[in-house]
């Protein structure tokens, strides 16, 4: 098979579409013929190098997928031959106390499909059982293949984590990428009044489309000061920040009395300097979310194949131009995911 992969660390010039072991299917696996995938910025992190993290060289990158199970192993009782099926990249040991709990996204040994482990930017893909959700037959595979991860991250950020409530007003920071444009429509979809960043006035009007309320260019004003203006000096109740360092100071500037920023990544930079009497003087709560429990991700995924959520897809390009992918996510390019192709496929 023909796979994306990259066998050292480094920019976009070490990414590769070329001939790849096809991969067998373990016991409770299903081989599937991978039909589409998207990028997510994890992919851009994996690829330069995450500290921590060693993979096995050359390393197959990706965390959304979708396509058709070929082949199943012995183990396999949820899917046969023929089923669509989407990857759910979160792997949980599935024995500690959190995994007990029903808490698998906070498993002591969480590990990711695509960062720290083979991805599925392949023609083929071995993934396990537990990893697969049912895709309806009706369902495209652009949206199967790139809702996943973003739309779970969202969700369990907004209502699990952060228990949003209808009538209270939030941010979406970066409302145009993945996780953002996710979390507008989450957040609508939860009666809540929205407001949303963006960095030109195309993607603000992508935002309104998606269920903002108020939209600010935070290219051309200083989005903490809007907000306060906008709410009569009160600010919001929440920030939804995957920024980091860029906007912290002023996503809790943004926050009203008794606020909470939730945050699930640091595009910018995970140390910014913060303001602690903020925090404390005005009894502010800082929560941290990283994708979702199984049953999180069944109940977000059946309100895309519904079409309540709608994954906004800015372009799809074959796996042989991966590194052209890799380079709109790093230049902040068009509103909404990136998907990729195997080259058979188109």
């Amino acid at each position: 098979m023909k796979a994306v992969q990259f066998a050292r660390h480094g920019d976009r010039d070490v990414i590769e579409y070329d001939e790849f072991p096809d991969p067998e299917p373990g016991r409770d696996e299903a081989l599937v013929d991978v039909k589409a995938g998207a990028l997510n910025h994890l992919d851009v992190w994996t690829r330069r190098g995450l500290p921590g993290v060693d993979l096995e060289m050359p390393h197959v990158p990706g965390s959304d997928g979708a396509g058709v199970v070929r082949e199943v192993g012995a183990g396999v009782t949820r899917f046969e031959e023929g089923d669509h099926v989407a990857v759910s990249a979160g792997v949980s040991c599935g024995v500690c106390e959190f995994c007990r709990d029903g808490e698998e996204s906070m498993c002591v040994r969480y590990s990711i499909i695509g960062e720290h482990q083979r991805g599925v930017h392949s023609e083929l893909a071995a993934v396990p059982e537990d990893n697969l959700v049912p895709v309806p037959d009706h369902v495209d595979w652009e949206t199967a293949g790139s809702a996943s991860l973003v739309f779970q991250t969202a969700w369990r950020m907004l209502l699990s984590r952060g228990d949003l409530s209808p009538g209270e007003k939030v941010l979406v920071l970066g409302a145009s990428g993945g996780v953002g444009h996710a979390a507008v429509q989450i957040a609508d979809f939860a009666g809540a009044e929205v407001y949303a960043t963006a960095s030109s006035e195309e993607k603000l009007r992508y935002a309104e489309e998606c269920g903002a309320d108020h939209v600010v260019d935070y290219e051309d004003e200083d989005f903490a000061d809007e907000i306060r203006e906008h709410t009569g000096r009160r600010g919001v109740d929440m920030v939804v920040d995957h920024v980091g360092a860029a906007t912290w100071h002023d996503s809790l500037r943004s926050l009203a009395k008794g606020g909470r920023v939730v945050t699930c990544g640091a595009t910018t930079g995970g140390t910014p300097e913060t303001d602690i009497n903020r925090i404390f003087w005005n009894q502010l709560s800082v929560i941290g979310s990283t994708m979702a429990t199984p049953g999180e991700v069944d109940d977000v995924l059946e309100l895309v194949w519904d079409g309540t959520f709608e994954p906004r897809v800015r372009d799809v390009l074959p796996m042989s131009e991966a590194a052209r992918a890799h380079e709109m996510l790093e230049n902040r390019e068009g509103f909404g995911k990136v998907v990729v192709r195997p080259d058979s496929e188109l």
